[in-house]
């Protein structure tokens, strides 16, 4: 199946608090004319669609809830608020449960009109190679999620946020502490780190690698296929 495809950019984090929402907002004001889309993955087991246990419990459907448009996802403050505050052509909201990741991120992709489009979220990464990705961390301590090695391993960048201010060189020396003193090994050699002193450097290279397609994209079933960067796992 021929399908034209967005350039794809994914924005994940090692754990909550990262500054991800922050950074997709700087990009999007750096892009103009790029969607964004905000996955929110919701678990039915740990809340049992409680509404005081999961802020999306209530969302939740037997198939991916997604909100696209300003006046279904924009609210003032909130994450797709601030993706629209901050400019972006168009807001998709993909509420999940644990096992619609791929079928609600395939959903949202099908209604970019955009030649490109910002993610923000860590889970849809098992289902698509991006053209660029970027791993968003703390400076100091990160509660790493059960997903961060994996989200690492795909991440062509890692971006440090601080809550001081700090100078780049500060903020990298607070990461390599902490990452020194985990029981798992976080694999970042050769990979290309940047800070809020940095943004003009990431976004150069956020333009050189995600270029728009020209040509339709081959997308093959089966799991074992080569994906080339932007292509979505059928």
């Amino acid at each position: 199946m021929n399908e034209h495809r967005p350039a794809i950019v994914a924005v994940s984090g090692l754990s909550s608090n990262t500054g991800k929402t922050t950074l997709v907002c700087e990009l999007i004001k750096n892009l103009p004319g790029w969607e964004a889309i905000k996955l929110t993955r919701g678990h039915y087991r740990s809340c049992g669609k409680d509404p005081n246990g999961c802020c999306v419990s209530d969302l939740l459907r037997d198939e991916p809830l997604i909100r696209s448009g300003r006046e279904s996802n924009y609210e003032k403050g909130k994450d797709t608020g601030r993706f629209w505050d901050a400019g972006a052509a168009n807001v998709h909201w993909v509420i999940v449960g644990e096992d619609q990741v791929e079928a609600g991120i395939c959903q949202a992709l099908a209604r970019v009109k955009s030649s490109a489009v910002i993610i923000e979220g860590n889970s849809f990464l098992e289902f698509i190679n991006p053209d660029y990705a970027i791993t968003c961390a703390r400076a100091g301590e990160n509660k790493l999620k059960s997903s961060a090695r994996r989200t690492l391993a795909k991440a062509d960048a890692l971006y440090l946020s601080t809550i001081d201010q700090a100078d780049p060189k500060t903020a990298i020396e607070r990461f390599e502490k902490w990452r020194g003193g985990l029981a798992i090994e976080l694999n970042t050699a050769g990979m290309a780190i940047y800070t809020q002193n940095d943004l003009s450097d990431l976004m150069e290279q956020i333009r050189s690698k995600a270029q728009p397609d020209t040509e339709p994209r081959t997308v093959v079933s089966g799991t074992q296929t080569q994906l080339s960067p932007g292509e979505v796992v059928p």
